[in-house]
């Protein structure tokens, strides 16, 4: 499913659609969006809790082959965790952040500027700072395991 849109600051094409039924599958999903995705690169997900990011996200950094499923987990509380040598991937949480001044402190420009996969929870709360050009992935969770994942390029 392609398709394109644009409003007067940015240019968004839909690459995917999915809809999985099982934390499986969504892993499964995730590694198959990562040989799609090469450094740099900026991927925003965003979604209600439980939506199924930290799941989707486990796929793709196994899929980049940095780290094991088992061996990714939520950076909630420490915001961002690197995998792979030296720091191919970074996995950001922005749940806890608050405003300006705490997304400032995350350092998250200087992540992005690197040649690395940079892969960010709670991407919506970037608001207008989202940067260009990026990869959104929208999930939706729709009753118990089912979950709607639309994976989107924004180009500037």
């Amino acid at each position: 499913m392609e398709g394109k849109r644009t409003d007067s600051r940015e240019a968004v094409t839909t690459i995917a659609m999915r809809v999985t039924h099982s934390p499986e599958e969504t892993v499964q999903f995730g590694r198959e969006i990562a040989v799609h995705l090469q450094p740099p690169c900026l991927v925003l997900l965003e979604g209600d809790l439980g939506a199924g990011k930290t799941t989707l996200v486990k796929g793709i950094v196994a899929g980049l082959g940095v780290a094991s499923e088992d061996e990714v987990t939520s950076p909630s509380f420490t915001l961002v965790h690197e995998y792979g040598s030296p720091g191919r991937v970074y996995h950001a949480d922005l749940y806890r952040i608050e405003g300006a001044r705490d997304l400032a402190t995350l350092g998250l420009d200087e992540l992005s500027s690197q040649a690395a996969t940079v892969l960010v929870e709670w991407g919506e709360k970037l608001g207008d700072n989202t940067p260009t050009p990026c990869v959104k992935i929208r999930m939706e969770h729709r009753g118990k395991d089912e979950r709607r994942i639309l994976i989107e390029r924004v180009e500037a």
